[in-house]
């Protein structure tokens, strides 16, 4: 691996661990215990649902069962895209119609502010910079999907997004090749674990009980199982995304999918000025196998991509410890798009897991029959979707238990969505493995040829996910 005579750090969480140090331990569950609502995982989900929960109702008995500690799975390892996007929105437009599907993206526009007031109302110091996502093409393929792609955004109802040409992307970074990219200011940086640790203790100082070190091994009506004792509340929350496969009857659910980061050292002035990025906008790109890359605070490049994709049996890592190809491959990305930092460093590396529903639908369902309810299936856009999924769950249960009544969020099409599961071994695997593939040889294919449409092979990728 060519790092420039330096060593990586791969695994220990993440960058992000590294950078701001790994939490203290709370207490673990010692026995029986009862609540009006508990909550197996402690990310972002159900630390906001939590939060949310608690202060619209503070009478209310709520536990927080984690199994490592809070913001240990993707909460802590993501690439700080605190953006827009979410998971199904064209498929629930199909199914629900068109406005419904706008009412949904509205209300994730409308998150990411949502989220950095709630950062500045509770003091958290997480690095926020809303600069924007910039999404750059980089082949005539590339092009013509990113203007799909920017005028399907326009027509649900994003008027603020722009478009720009090869200059104006330059103007704003300077990627190498990039023929055009789109804009949008529904989007922030964010240091991941610094916005997971401040959510942790405001939601400990309302009043919430946050066991941790607590794996729960099986959620049932009205309870909780753990090895130390079990969770009795009318309500218990599943809020595990990727780590949902690890329980009892839930290995099919969503698949664990696997991304992976690098960090670089901080780039110098003179760094910096050959690559621009002024505006410190998240960045990403339009291949079938994308990138995602952030400009940190402390003034590094934070880039991620698949891997490794998926692990037979819907495992998952200790540490966030990845394959050396994998940590040359994200750093080939790097120099591919500024190809003036080629010398530069990679100090860390990491992977982590993200659920992925069988259809790609992020969801959020309460059943009010059982007092069951869960979100999540990200698929990636996970750091903003998850305070609206929470709000959603939060209102939900307000509105089950009489404390509440139905709100523009509990109307939204995502609400009760029911998908298939996914297939057993080793048809997971071997589709999974064949799709990520076929993505690359697309992105390969598009690259040697310079056509100006969308490679075959992505669409039979589509077809094997579901995504079509």
């Amino acid at each position: 691996m060519n790092n420039s005579g330096g060593s990586v750090v791969n695994g220990g969480i993440s960058f992000w661990y590294a950078d701001d140090g790994l939490p203290a331990r709370r207490e673990p569950l010692t026995g029986d215990a009862s609540a009006d609502v508990v909550i197996v995982g402690g990310g972002y989900t159900g630390l906001w649902t939590a939060y949310y929960l608690k202060k619209a109702a503070p009478f209310l008995r709520i536990t927080v069962l984690e199994q490592k500690f809070c913001g240990y799975g993707a909460s802590g390892r993501n690439g700080g895209w605190l953006y827009n996007g979410i998971a199904g929105r064209d498929r629930y437009a199909k199914l629900h119609g068109h406005e419904a599907a706008a009412r949904l993206q509205r209300a994730m526009n409308d998150t990411v502010d949502e989220v950095v007031r709630v950062v500045g109302d509770e003091g958290i110091e997480a690095d926020v910079h809303k600069g924007g996502v910039l999404e750059v093409a980089r082949t005539p393929a590339q092009l013509a999907r990113l203007k799909a792609f920017h005028a399907g955004e326009l027509a649900f109802g994003e008027k603020d997004r722009e478009l720009y040409g090869a200059r104006e992307t330059a103007e704003r970074i300077r990627v190498a090749d990039a023929v055009g990219s789109t804009w949008t200011p529904h989007g922030a940086r964010v240091h991941p674990v610094k916005l997971v640790k401040g959510l942790a203790a405001a939601v400990e100082a309302l009043g919430v009980t946050v066991h941790e070190s607590t794996p729960v091994t099986e959620i049932r009506p009205k309870h909780a199982v753990t090895p130390y004792g079990t969770v009795r509340a009318p309500y218990v929350l599943r809020c595990t995304e990727g780590f949902t496969a690890s329980l009892k009857g839930q290995r099919r659910t969503w698949l664990p999918m696997n991304s992976s980061m690098i960090a670089t050292e901080p780039l110098t002035a003179a760094q910096w000025e050959s690559v621009g990025w002024d505006g410190r906008e998240t960045l990403g790109d339009m291949a079938h196998a994308y990138m995602y890359a952030q400009r940190t605070a402390d003034g590094r490049i934070a880039l991620g991509g698949r891997g490794v994709p998926y692990r037979f049996g819907s495992r998952t890592d200790n540490d966030g410890r990845t394959q050396a190809a994998t940590v040359e491959a994200l750093r080939t990305i790097l120099v591919d798009f500024f190809p003036a930092l080629a010398g530069v460093r990679v100090e860390h590396a990491w992977s982590g897991v993200l659920g992925v529903p069988r259809d790609w639908c992020a969801t959020v369902t309460l059943d009010r029959s059982s007092g069951l309810g869960w979100a999540g299936g990200y698929v990636g856009s996970g750091v903003a979707t998850a305070n609206l999924a929470a709000r959603t769950l939060s209102d939900l249960v307000q509105q089950d238990s009489g404390q509440g009544g139905r709100t523009e969020l509990t109307d939204l099409p995502w609400v009760g969505h029911k998908v298939r599961r996914w297939e057993p071994e080793p048809l997971r695997w071997l589709g999974v493995q064949g799709m990520y593939a076929t993505y690359r040889a697309a992105d390969r294919r598009e690259r040697e040829t310079h056509g100006a449409g969308s490679s075959r092979l992505a669409r039979a990728a589509d077809w094997v996910a579901g995504r079509h």
